[in-house]
């Protein structure tokens, strides 16, 4: 087994060895469970290392017959706009179950759902074959759906029954477009497809329109989002993380990497749309997440705004603009992810997330206080931190095509740092609730989850190029399609 494949099912050993594990062990479980997180994540930095950041093409590959009568082959390998996102699950995962071990119910079964989204969500970044990319997308559903519906909040059920319903309608309609794929090409394979160009166009639409559809759904893309600020609400803080960090991410990527790739002159007519479903993302995610009187929905919003931005920048198809969708991705996966973070730590004190149900708590608990500050000033794109490198290359990506719906998207940025900036004065400025004077600060424990993403949002915010040095190679020979 090359490294790649080995990277993409390590978690699936401490799979193995959790479930021979007795459910009261609690050390065990968690022991086991963090060194199977940090297999992948040693096999991420191995091929980090070993990365040729100037090669455009597909490294580190393996295409193997897998059903080959109907020409499925196991066909999986990393390039620059993929490797990033690879990185990312494997740091995001392995922080995620830092932050789970205060979780006590059912503990054994929680873990062994993290490790099997892991392999999903590896296996989704680096197939290059769609019917095993379909295979990853779908392995991702069920353990997110057990997550929020076993561990999440007082409205757990229709949170995660909501977001799978909306999930499998995305993924049924993405089949479909697979299968009407394959029968007008007779292949899976994502490489051959980028280079054939053989579907004609008055189908190529259709199918075009199936997969984008199962895309937005996963981003999410108005108006097809109601379902994450429930998931997000009851999802455990973990759970939380991992939605927004990372699962909202396959939806942009599966537009690059399918309907941009495959189809590039249908998506060139579409961009248009693409801009203005941005526009709409940014400004209503914002403008919702203002009236937010919960902290985790108003991060949950955010998030819907954030994504606008990817979208935005995608919709350029030029060098600027999907580099900067590529680095809004990874920024705000990130930035999302100590948030929500945040929040849970918060929560785990106070035992609800209401804004106006602290206030003055700064002096109480300071530490909290400055990385909240961190995280919500990364979060309205202030200069050095990594929010602001993925918003401001979006936005000269997209102003030469769409000066007006660019000029209009900027005051999302305006609308972001109003309700950013209020949630942070209200709760941790001003007159203190006597119901908080005893809180505790971070923990040690909170603090090795924290600082790894503290850590990111400083280097990339004032280094960006670790991240662009790695996705232009490959945005480039990515745009000769169109």
């Amino acid at each position: 087994m090359d490294i790649l494949s080995a990277t993409i099912f390590s978690p699936l050993v401490g799979v193995l060895l959790l479930l021979l594990l007795p459910g009261n062990k609690t050390f065990l479980l968690r022991a086991v469970s963090l060194i199977a997180s940090l297999l992948p994540l040693a096999g991420s930095i191995f091929l980090l290392s070993f990365f040729d950041q100037k090669n455009p093409n597909f490294q580190f590959t393996e295409n193997l017959p897998w059903i080959s009568s109907f020409n499925i082959n196991y066909h999986i390998g990393l390039d620059g706009i993929s490797l990033p996102l690879f990185l990312l699950t494997t740091v995001l995962t392995l922080l995620s179950i830092i932050i789970s071990f205060n979780i006590e119910k059912r503990l054994k079964e929680y873990f062994i759902s993290f490790l099997i989204l892991e392999t999903g969500l590896l296996g989704v970044f680096s197939s290059l074959d769609l019917f095993l990319f379909y295979i990853f997308w779908e392995l991702v559903l069920i353990p997110m759906f057990l997550i929020i519906g076993i561990w999440g909040g007082p409205n757990k059920v229709y949170a995660s029954f909501k977001f799978i319903l909306y999930t499998a309608i995305g993924s049924v309609l993405m089949l479909i477009g697979i299968i009407w794929t394959f029968i007008l090409t007779h292949t899976f394979d994502i490489v051959q497809l980028s280079a054939c160009q053989e579907i004609p166009l008055n189908v190529a639409k259709w199918i075009w329109l199936l997969f984008f559809v199962g895309f937005a759904v996963k981003v999410p893309i108005f108006p097809f989002h109601t379902w994450l600020p429930d998931a997000h609400t009851e999802a455990p803080t973990a759970g939380s993380v991992i939605l927004a960090g990372i699962l909202l991410k396959m939806g942009t990527y599966g537009l690059l990497r399918v309907n941009f790739s495959i189809f590039p002159e249908t998506t060139m007519d579409n961009s248009l749309f693409l801009a203005i479903l941005g526009l709409v993302n940014i400004l209503y995610g914002a403008l919702t997440a203002m009236a937010q009187k919960d902290l985790k929905k108003m991060i949950a919003y955010s998030s819907v705004s954030h994504m606008g931005f990817v979208l935005l920048g995608l919709s350029a198809l030029n060098v600027i603009g999907i580099n900067g969708a590529v680095f809004q991705m990874i920024g705000h996966g990130i930035i999302t992810g100590s948030l929500f973070m945040l929040v849970g730590v918060i929560y785990d004190r106070a035992h609800h997330r209401q804004i106006s149900g602290f206030g003055g708590i700064a002096n109480v608990v300071p530490n909290y206080t400055a990385v909240m500050g961190i995280s919500a000033l990364a979060s309205i794109g202030l200069p050095g931190l990594a929010g602001f490198v993925g918003e401001l290359l979006c936005f000269l990506g997209a102003f030469s095509s769409f000066s007006k719906i660019t000029a209009a998207a900027c005051f999302g940025i305006l609308i972001g740092a109003i309700y950013t900036l209020n949630m942070y004065k209200d709760v941790f400025f001003g007159h203190l609730n006597e119901k908080y004077a005893g809180l505790s600060d971070l923990s040690i424990r909170e603090w090795i989850a924290l600082i790894p993403l503290m850590v990111f949002i400083l280097l990339f915010g004032l280094w960006p190029q670790l991240i662009l040095n790695i996705t232009d190679p490959a945005v480039q020979v990515f745009l000769k399609f169109f």
